[in-house]
């Protein structure tokens, strides 16, 4: 039997004056462009509030500050049968760091109300995108410090 290993993963909801941080990817799987909130895998020896904020600077050039946690969630991806565990954040964005060059998979960065992000629904990566501004909309957060670490 085949060991099951769910990929550890985090996002992070930035919004400022009423639009969210958003960056346009290719997926892996269809090679279409997508949308997606900064977002990526927990690596060895990081926290996931540091893995969150180095995934933002790496995929958008923001500095954040983290505000609260938006949620969990398990995800197996219909592409490629891969389950995830994706823990989102919610952010701030403090500056734009100019010198930093993103990651090559990101094609553009956009900053977006949440009638164009809903105009392009069909293009988010996946349903989580979503349902984390949404969460983000119905003011449920929870403290950054309800994750700890031993």
């Amino acid at each position: 039997m085949q060991e099951w290993i769910p990929h550890v993963t985090v996002a992070t909801v930035i919004e400022d004056a009423g639009r969210y941080l958003l960056v346009e990817e290719r997926d892996k799987f269809t090679g279409e462009l997508v949308f997606n909130q900064p977002a990526g895998h927990l690596e060895p020896n990081e926290s996931l509030a540091e893995a969150a904020s180095r995934e933002t600077l790496e995929e958008t050039g923001w500095q954040i500050e983290l505000c609260g946690i938006l949620g969990l969630a398990l995800y197996t991806a219909p592409g490629n049968r891969v389950t995830y565990v994706r823990t989102t954040f919610l952010a701030k964005p403090v500056r734009r760091e100019d010198d930093v060059t993103l990651d090559p998979d990101i094609h553009a960065i956009h900053w977006l109300d949440y009638e164009a992000i809903l105009t392009n629904s069909a293009r988010m990566r996946s349903p989580l995108v979503i349902a984390s501004i949404e969460q983000h909309r119905r003011g449920i957060v929870y403290p950054v410090d309800l994750i700890f670490y031993q």
